[in-house]
């Protein structure tokens, strides 16, 4: 039945707490409610989403959640519905203590966009605790000539509840020597002491037993009792004094253990035994026993634990006084603690927004964050700041509320993170400061282009390469990350429109190899050039270009080619040396040319057969034949040589060129009626009709040439870059890039040169002896000449050198004119 009553009255009180909780929202943006404690798990609290003004399903759209104060949350949300639920039973004992009112703090943050409430739900106390003594068995011992009136102070009963649950009064069971007489301490609960209404008397009564009762003033009442013994000692004339009823002292919260308090001195006019005191810190609360300490000799009191003026600010301390015979006098010693500022401020970060994209504008809310000092009196003003120099900034909200916000721009390519670190301060003194880190990362956009690791790019393939090979790459860097960086390659296509370059070249998209699609021939494009692309991967893209040069690397795939003497098969060719010449005498000239370049064109001549390697010799350089001692009338009429012309690759390839060459007394004799070709002087000399053809065939290729030259000429200035290449069996593009061999000693010239054969007149025979080359008349330089002979007359000794400098000054004009 009285279970019954209780749950009945417990359920009206908290009917009646819900039909008065109170609902305020200050200028701070503060949110109050009202429960009551002992409320089952789920109960109802309130709608936050209609008190703060938010439609239904807000807040679960807007991500809102709770942030405590605290280490531990006691309510719960419903986003969908906006409904204030208590999590877990709540104890206003274990909460608050004997602190009244009892209020719980906490946030409501809605994260997008951020935003915090503070929300005080008042915790309200019910009677759930009944008064209780600590000694449930205490002793007295009253001296039988106690006079009548004395007061006998009883320990206080303790109950947890405060207000009107909390203790109200005490009771004594009927007896016929004392009655009870309630005080109130300044601070603390009640007390009782017991007043003397009827002397004692040892022998006729040595002990009084009694009841007393602590009730507090809940509804139902609650109550606890305690049995008291009232021992009657004989007769001690004297009780202790002390010097003051109630001693003051000041002490501040940081003391150390062992500090003195205070001293309390008492004196007893009795002799002997009775004389002799002790102190003692009789009937009080527990937490003054874990507190304190007096020496019983000396009468000093002294710290024994902490103080904390934030959890207690004053002691109302009993001290008792006992002489030897059993009489006790009782004092105060009233403490009070003295704040110091001992506590730094503390930091608690409600919300924080990471990553944060690295475009974010200014003032853009980072973190949420209050700071609170348990120091209330001593701290003094709170700042908060930040610790280093960063692109954020602390902006103050509401009372000891901040929000970080963005104080600079951001770019994650320099800094892809911080850690903040927030530092609160008071004004002490001492000065006291805490630090919390909070981590931000950038998220990254693209705002960061490929950039390529060189200005432009030059490879090299070498010719004759297999198709499908790697020639090299190109590569580029994106400072951004992830798809922002991603960078993928592409050939552009050259501005005239040529789309050639995708039939020689291909590009891996995703590392920017490069290969040649086809095999490329050094004598027909030497170099050419493109623009490759790097693209990265961010939703609004940014590329950048380059330009790569191939140079085509020269193979020795190309003999060397004789142009003359003519090598076509039919008769050879035949020159005409003088019996009378004499050593080092100018028989002729062995042009070649090859189709490579560099050190593979350079050409050497090699005598590789002759009927009489005594008598000639081929100078290396240049292929001149001259002789080596002077002819003699037992050399054979004919003389046949075998050239080896031999260029300089690796490896080296070589030809062959055969001539014959006649030893005769005169250009007038009819020499060429040695052989029995020529037994019918009517018909037509081969060597006569071979000279025309070769004639006619070397004027065609130089007006050929000529005008093939113009028509590039006209070509490169409309297309740049573009190189045609004409292959022929003597020429190998417009450019002349084949080389012959130059008529003098220092090796190589650098342009072909055609030559005509120049033929004695006043003949039938047609005698030959040197080249001309073909070219338009222009005045030669001075000092150069042509030399020709006549039909049967004989050459001066020296006219073997003036036919080498005639020779040799064709061969300059030709390199001036070319």
């Amino acid at each position: 039945m009285a279970t019954a009553c209780r749950k009945l009255l417990q359920s009206r009180q908290v009917g009646t707490l819900l039909i008065f909780l109170c609902l305020s929202v200050g200028g701070a943006a503060t949110i109050r409610y009202s429960v009551a404690e002992e409320m089952e798990s789920g109960s109802f609290v309130a709608n936050v989403a209609k008190d703060l003004g938010l439609e239904v399903g807000k807040l679960a759209a807007r991500g809102a959640r709770l942030v405590s104060e605290g280490n531990k949350l006691h309510f719960r949300l419903h986003r969908k519905t906006g409904d204030l639920f208590v999590k877990e039973k709540l104890d206003r004992e274990s909460l608050c203590g004997k602190a009244d009112p009892c209020v719980l703090h906490f946030e409501v943050v809605l994260v997008e966009p951020l935003q915090s409430f503070r929300v005080e739900v008042r915790v309200f106390d019910i009677n759930d605790n009944a008064p209780v003594f600590l000694n449930k068995e205490p002793l007295l011992r009253i001296p039988e000539s106690t006079p009548l009136g004395s007061r006998f102070p009883l320990q206080s009963a303790q109950d947890l509840d405060v207000g009107l649950n909390g203790l109200q009064n005490y009771t004594l069971s009927a007896n016929e020597y004392f009655h009870l007489h309630t005080r109130f301490r300044s601070h603390g609960p009640k007390y009782a002491e017991l007043v003397l209404d009827k002397p004692l008397d040892r022998e006729e009564q040595p002990e009084v037993n009694m009841t007393i009762t602590a009730v507090d003033g809940g509804s139902p009442p609650k109550s606890g009792t305690a049995h008291i013994r009232v021992e009657v000692l004989d007769v001690n004339d004297h009780v202790p004094q002390f010097s003051r009823l109630v001693y003051r002292a000041q002490v501040p919260e940081n003391s150390a253990n062992g500090s003195l308090v205070a001293t309390v001195t008492a004196t007893d006019l009795d002799e002997g035994s009775n004389k002799e005191i002790t102190y003692s810190l009789a009937q009080n609360p527990e937490v003054i026993l874990q507190t304190f300490q007096i020496n019983s000799e000396t009468g000093e009191v002294r710290l024994r634990g902490p103080l904390d003026f934030e959890a207690i600010e004053t002691y109302d301390i009993d001290i008792q006084a006992t002489d030897g015979g059993g009489l006790s006098a009782h004092s105060k010693v009233l403490v009070e603690v003295v704040d110091v500022n001992d506590n730094p401020p503390e930091v608690t970060v409600s919300s924080v927004s990471s990553p944060l994209p690295e475009d974010s504008p200014l003032q853009t809310v980072v973190a949420l964050f209050s700071v609170r000092d348990r120091d209330i009196r001593v701290g003094g003003k709170i700042t908060c700041f930040l610790k280093e120099d960063l692109p954020f900034a602390v902006k103050p909200t509401f009372r000891n509320s901040y929000s970080l916000v963005t104080d600079r721009g951001l770019d994650r390519e320099e800094v892809s993170g911080y850690n903040i670190t927030l530092v609160a301060m008071d004004t002490g003194p001492p000065t006291l400061s805490s630090e919390t880190v909070i981590e931000v990362l950038i998220s990254d956009i693209n705002d960061n282009p490929p950039v390529f690791q060189e200005d432009s790019y030059i490879l090299t393939v070498r010719e004759n390469n297999s198709p499908a090979v790697f020639i090299g790459k190109v590569l580029a860097e994106d400072l951004d990350l992830g798809e922002n960086a991603k960078v993928m390659y592409s050939l552009l296509p050259p501005k005239s429109g040529d789309l050639s370059v995708f039939a020689y070249i291909s590009i891996n998209s995703d590392n920017g190899k490069l290969y040649a699609l086809r095999t490329m021939d050094y004598e027909a494009i030497q170099d050419f050039q493109f623009v490759v692309k790097a693209t990265d991967g961010g939703f609004l893209s940014l590329s950048s270009q380059v330009t790569v040069r191939v140079v085509v690397l020269d193979d020795n795939d190309n003999r060397p080619m004789i142009l003359y003497p003519l090598q076509n098969g039919t008769l050879p060719c035949n020159d005409l040396v003088p019996r009378s010449a004499e050593a080092g005498y100018l028989v002729t000239k062995v042009v070649a040319v090859d189709g490579d370049s560099g050190q593979n064109s350079w050409l050497s001549y090699h005598l590789f057969k002759a009927t009489d390697l005594g008598l000639f010799s081929v100078q290396q350089q240049n292929g001149e034949i001259r002789t080596l001692r002077q002819v003699s009338e037992r050399d054979p009429m004919m003389q046949k040589l075998v050239i080896l012309v031999q260029d300089h690759g690796q490896p080296a390839l070589s030809t062959t060129a055969s001539l014959n060459i006649l030893l005769v007394d005169g250009f007038s004799e009819p020499y060429l009626q040695f052989r029995d070709t020529f037994k019918h002087p009517t018909r037509v000399n081969p060597s006569t009709k071979y000279l025309v053809i070769s004639l006619a065939v070397l004027s065609f290729l130089f007006l050929l040439s000529v005008t093939v030259i113009f028509i590039i000429h006209i070509c490169q200035k409309i297309k740049h870059r573009e190189k045609f290449t004409i292959q022929e069996h003597f020429y190998d593009d417009c450019n002349f890039s084949n080389n012959l061999v130059q008529g003098g000693a220092s090796g190589p010239i650098s342009q072909p040169c055609p030559y005509e054969m120049c033929s004695a007149t006043g003949t039938s025979n047609s005698e030959f002896r040197f080249l001309k080359r073909f070219m338009p008349n222009f005045p030669f330089p001075h000092g150069t000449g042509e030399a020709k002979t006549e039909a049967g007359s004989r050459l001066p000794p020296d006219s073997d050198r003036n036919r080498s400098r005639g020779s040799e000054g064709h061969a300059q004009v030709s390199d001036d004119y070319m």
